[in-house]
């Protein structure tokens, strides 16, 4: 199992927008990303827009693969991309795993 960690930052004036979708995530949006094979996903966001995601699965590559090729995940993609700071596309397009130093089991 690979675990992923990656940051994004969110507008400062975006940010309560973003906490509130994220609230409401569209159920077939949460369909998609378990049949890809996200497992254990979760996103924490900071005050200043700093927002660090966590998820496990088998193959990231892969997990991502299946994700790009959903409908609901383009819809997702274009409706959050406003979103952020600092991205020429999409926001999973901007997703760069963090090098892991060190893990407790």
């Amino acid at each position: 199992m690979q675990r992923v960690c990656f940051l994004l930052k969110v507008k400062a004036d975006r940010l309560e927008e973003y906490r509130r979708r994220h609230a409401e995530v569209w159920p077939e949006m949460k369909a998609a990303l378990s049949e890809a094979g996200w497992r254990n996903y979760s996103i924490f966001c900071r005050e200043d827009g700093l927002l660090v995601g966590y998820l496990e699965t088998e193959d990231f590559a892969a997990a991502q693969a299946a994700m790009a090729a959903t409908a609901v995940n383009a819809r997702w993609q274009a409706e959050t991309a406003p979103f952020f700071e600092g991205l020429d596309g999409r926001p999973d397009e901007g997703m760069v795993p963090l090098t892991e130093v060190f893990h407790l089991d």
